[in-house]
């Protein structure tokens, strides 16, 4: 007679699905790390030197999420190929295989793209001088796009085969590599010149192409991994499964610059208010996207679980990893929201000196709009881990248009409409923005309530 009841099935979904997404979001938080490593070494450049990285990583990063989001449709492909069962290691590589060469297609845009930088900014009315830096910044920056989206995928690949672990340990090496890349081209160490902001620009380059073949030594060096051959008769092509990546991803992506604009759109609203509430909407936005990066990685681990049972035909599993990542996000954000509360201005001095005399606006502002952002926390961990689940049952074209929605009808519109039209102001623009998480995670989850009824199921 056992001394101990076994676990409920769902005890069980909530176990495998923390040990899956916990490596995956902290290797979320460890590519911060990796981005704020090139802010803190081309900051001491100089003012115009940091906004013309500011300004290049902005564009250059909205196209590697759009590009991401679109090649990490993979996720529920390859996790419904193993649910299934047959043939997993074929059907598996053949979408690795397209989901790689969708890397290099895009990738080869995204490089045309940045070679007409200056450009860009200079539609955009930046000042000349900084517009010139940030396209020479943007056209070397290019070389790492192909090998970055790459990355991608095959940190998709391992996680769905049960190896996140190998994402966390790479992403950490990442962020040694670009500190020593940044200290020997910025500033000229070990004999190499000083290129300044052209220097964190070839340190990135590095850091991808390193990257890339630390990822490619692992899947080589694992037996599990490595029985797959992902880059086996890498030059024949599979078009029908491309097309159905792209299917996938192409929502996603729309989704990414739906989010990415709704928030980049608050930044030039504040900027409209004044320079202290813009600093503080800055920093405080810069909380907030760390404390997203778990939710953000137990969306990804949940796309990777639902797919894995919608693969199977196993409607009743695809529930419980569903409703587990949901439970799970919901737990991590309300400690997420508690620090907020309790201790925001402890958050803000990670980033800003609280105590300085000439950040005392920025920082009331800031500790005004955390306020607001610990209650946005729980709806933006819900609506992470609903679109997780959705993705999971290959549902991307209507949590698409939910998202659209929600967040540039009711946020966009309610943060106008507080933001210049009552006295709230900053904060009248950051309601808004909760507005827009709360509708959009309220409409994916009755959708994912609803998947029955609505015909998502597997049969």
């Amino acid at each position: 007679m056992p001394l101990t009841a076994p676990a409920s099935p769902f005890r069980a979904e909530l176990g495998a699905m923390t040990r899956l997404a916990a490596p995956l979001a902290l290797a979320n938080l460890l590519q911060m790390a990796v981005y704020a490593v090139d802010v803190i070494f081309v900051a001491r450049l100089g003012q115009e030197e940091l906004a013309a990285a500011s300004l290049s990583t902005s564009v250059f990063g909205l196209m590697m999420w759009c590009f991401s989001g679109l090649t990490g449709a993979v996720a529920p492909l390859i996790a419904a190929e193993l649910g299934r069962m047959r043939h997993a290691v074929r059907e598996v590589r053949r979408s690795v295989r397209m989901a790689l060469w969708l890397s290099l297609l895009l990738g080869i845009g995204g490089m045309l793209v940045c070679q007409f930088g200056e450009t860009i900014m200079l539609a955009a009315g930046q000042d000349p001088h900084v517009a010139r830096l940030a396209g020479h910044f943007m056209a070397l920056l290019s070389w790492s796009m192909i090998p970055q989206i790459a990355c991608n995928v095959l940190r998709t690949f391992i996680a769905a085969l049960g190896r996140p672990v190998f994402a966390t340990a790479i992403t950490a090496l990442a962020i040694v590599v670009n500190a020593l890349g940044n200290y020997v081209f910025v500033f000229g160490h070990f004999g190499a010149p000083a290129m300044g902001l052209q220097g964190s620009a070839l340190s990135t380059i590095l850091v991808a192409l390193i990257t890339l073949a630390t990822y490619c030594g692992a899947i080589r060096a694992d037996r599990r991994l490595r029985r797959y051959r992902i880059f086996g008769r890498w030059w024949r092509s599979e078009w029908s499964r491309m097309r159905e990546i792209i299917r996938l991803g192409a929502p996603i992506a729309l989704i990414v610059i739906a989010e990415g604009g709704f928030f980049g759109s608050a930044a030039f609203l504040m900027g409209l208010i004044g320079a202290a509430q813009l600093a503080a909407h800055t920093v405080a936005l810069q909380v907030a996207a760390f404390f997203f990066q778990i939710p953000m990685g137990i969306g990804q681990a949940a796309t990777i679980r639902v797919g894995f049972y919608f693969g199977a035909g196993n409607a009743e599993a695809c529930g419980r990893a569903g409703w587990a990542g949901v439970v799970t996000c919901l737990g991590f954000q309300l400690f997420g929201a508690a620090v907020m509360l309790l201790a925001p201005r402890a958050v803000l001095s990670v980033y800003i000196d609280t105590e300085a005399p000439a950040n005392a606006a920025m920082v009331a502002f800031a500790v005004q709009y955390l306020l607001v952002a610990a209650a946005f926390q729980l709806f933006d961990g819900l609506q992470a881990a609903a679109a997780g689940a959705l993705r999971g049952l290959q549902d991307t074209r209507m949590p698409m248009v939910l998202a659209l929605f929600g967040y540039w009808l009711p946020g966009f519109g309610t943060a106008v409409l507080l933001g210049f039209y009552t006295p709230l102001s900053g904060l009248g623009v950051w309601i808004g923005l909760a507005i827009g998480l709360v509708v959009v995670a309220g409409l994916l989850l009755w959708r994912w309530g609803r998947r029955e009824r609505l015909g998502l199921m597997p049969v």
